[in-house]
Order: structure tokens, then sequence, then C-alpha cells
């Protein structure tokens, strides 16, 4: 199944940021206290490594390593697996000519490619893309409450998001559970296969989710590409 085209007005419309105020049953069943989102909304430090995007490159073998510093919420980046580039724009910005998927945080969109949750954490035991059934391959959904953009008034119900378009499947590489504090974090360690438009597929697998000194955003992504 292939993901239908995103069209002119819904690109204009995934520039336009909406306020929306969170559900005030959610908030209240948290505690107040001081420091309570510490665990979730980490600020970058001085101490982080500044090397970032395709760090490591194996034309061999097809694989490597992407480091994205994804720490800021306003900020969109866009990983073309063909030029081995990483375009970091606003959320609001248009996305460059060419790209193949983009992460936001943890969340993540595709250029109008599907996305298939393997059973395997290793490249080497993906089936052959061609056996995964159609049916099974997810395309991005359109979302208004999922790219979070600014959680300064979170404590007072205020949630800013954009209006963007969201992949479900590539995205539960990582679940964060909010309902206890701290929040738990779980990567699935699941290798994801992206069926792109010019009919090419690419492995993706999130390593890790934090820099070295633990500061939450860091996204170290596993890649082969391209699968055959």
């Amino acid at each position: 199944m292939t993901a239908a085209p995103k069209t002119a007005a819904t690109a204009m419309k995934g520039k336009q940021l909406r306020l929306l105020v969170s559900g005030a049953a959610c908030l209240l069943s948290l505690p107040a206290c001081n420091g309570i989102f510490g665990g979730i909304y980490d600020e970058p430090t001085s101490a982080t490594g500044s090397e970032f995007g395709f760090v490591v490159i194996d034309e061999q073998t097809r694989t490597g390593r992407i480091y994205i510093d994804a720490t800021d919420y306003t900020e969109w980046h866009y990983v073309d697996l063909h030029a081995k580039t990483v375009t970091t724009s606003p959320v609001s910005a248009e996305a460059p000519a060419a790209w193949d998927f983009a992460v936001h945080r943890y969340d993540t969109k595709t250029n109008g490619a599907t996305v298939w949750e393997s059973a395997t954490e290793e490249f080497g035991s993906l089936p052959a893309p061609e056996t995964v059934p159609d049916g099974e391959f997810v395309a991005d959904e359109w979302t208004t409450d999922r790219i979070t953009v600014d959680m300064s008034q979170m404590m007072d119900g205020i949630i800013l998001y954009a209006e963007d378009y969201w992949n479900p499947c590539l995205s539960r590489w990582l679940d964060v559970d909010t309902s206890t504090m701290p929040p738990i974090y779980t990567l699935s360690g699941r290798v994801y296969l992206l069926r792109l438009t010019d009919g090419t597929f690419a492995a993706l697998r999130l390593r890790n989710f934090m820099d070295d000194a633990a500061v939450k955003g860091y996204m170290t992504i596993d890649y082969l590409y391209p699968v055959q």
C-alpha cells in the first residue's frame, strides 16, 4: 500500500502552529511539585559531542550510523539516505527538496514512504523486502497533537503543537511512558523497514536516545541502505 501524496494545501497547513490545551484530567492526575518533568525535558549541556550527521559510513556493507542533536523541540532533522546528509530546519519551515525521513525529538515522519516494524534487532535477519505484505506497511498520518514545540506552560495545562505528518510505526522505536514519574523510556531495539518512494528500501534501528552525559534527545540511529 503506497502512501497518499501530500498536497500543497496540506503542506501549508503543516506550517501552522496550533495552541492546544491538554486535558485537565491528565494533568490533575500528576502530583504538583517542582521539577516533576525534569526527567523528560533535559537541556543540552556544553559538554556534549560536536560531531553530528552521518558519523559512520561503510560503503562496502551499505551500513552506517547517524547522530542527531534532537534536543530542540522547534526543529525537524531531515535525513537524506541517498546523499548521506542531515538538514535541520524550524518546524515552521519548508522541508528540503530531497529527504527520506525526519526526526523531531523522538517522533518521526517520512517523505511519502511507508514503514514496517520487523521482529528482529539485526539487519542480517530481515526478510527479503518483497516478501512483506503491502498491507503491513504503515503510511504517515496527519496529527495535531504529537509534534510538541513548547512545553513552557505545561503545568498550566497549555502545550503548543505543530500540525504535521507523523509516522506511528517508525515512532514506536522509543516508547515514553509518562503515566509514572519519572517517565519510563523503552527502546524497541527493532529494525524498521522503510519503503521509499523511488522503490528502494532502507532499514533503521534506534540505538540510543541519550548522549554520554545521559542528556535525552541525542538520537543514535543505525541504518542499512539500500536493503538488497
